[in-house]
């Protein structure tokens, strides 16, 4: 059964949303017969190299809220990512864009390490203030997941995997995605949002029963894939 994900790096629900599908998934009674594939999604796809300035002042500035709601709007999601085990660091994260980190979550694909590339990205931007869009910096990253220097390096250096980014885009859009994370089963059932473990598992259930039943195809019943 295949498990896509839809997920931004500089998301907090997304980093919230992957330790609780992860605690779904190994309540899963199929567990061992799940493919998961990590898809790209820039939440904005216009960020430049690092935003200036205060975060909390952007963020009041997007949302159209004060300095001390956004402030209010962090603490309380320190609090949930707390509960999972997370620690998140927005006093000293970096933000920018996430192009260049989506590309080298594709190269681990090819070398069966997305999944850990993934979780080292998103440690790197909420818990240790890492800025994502510096090659230095994701060559770095890429390296202590057992990926090649030179590929990484060679890979930021180019376009590769360019067009796989903007195929899960499109992808996304096709599928009616407009939130992450969104959490699709067979491209039949679907979730947007950090569901507690329990909604999660009852998704992959759901997935399983229905596996020959239903047409893989955007616009089956699901829940959520319509934002």
């Amino acid at each position: 059964m295949d498990v896509d994900i839809w997920s931004d790096i500089a998301c907090p629900w997304c980093y919230i949303g992957k330790r609780r599908f992860e605690a779904a998934l190994a309540d899963f009674e199929h567990r061992d017969d799940v493919r998961v594939t990590w898809r790209s999604f820039e939440l904005d796809p216009e960020a430049p190299h690092e935003h200036e300035g205060d975060r909390a002042a952007r963020l009041a500035e997007k949302y159209g809220m004060t300095i001390e709601q956004a402030h209010q709007a962090g603490r309380r999601i320190t609090d949930v990512a707390a509960g999972e085990d997370l620690d998140f660091r927005f006093d000293i994260s970096r933000s920018g864009s996430t192009f260049d980190a989506h590309r080298v979550v594709h190269l681990a694909a090819e070398h069966g390490l997305q999944d850990a590339m993934k979780e080292r990205l998103l440690r790197a931007y909420f818990t240790e203030g890492e800025l994502v869009s510096d090659d230095d910096t994701l060559v770095r990253l890429a390296v202590g997941v057992g990926l090649a220097e030179d590929e990484a390096r060679e890979l930021l250096a180019g376009e590769r995997y360019a067009e796989e980014v903007r195929d899960d885009e499109r992808l996304a859009g096709q599928l009616g995605i407009r939130a992450v994370p969104t959490f699709v089963v067979d491209r039949a059932f679907g979730v947007s949002g950090a569901e507690p473990p329990e909604a999660l598992l009852g998704l992959l259930r759901q997935g399983w029963e229905a596996r020959g039943l239903q047409p893989a195809a955007a616009g089956a019943e699901s829940r959520g894939l319509d934002g």
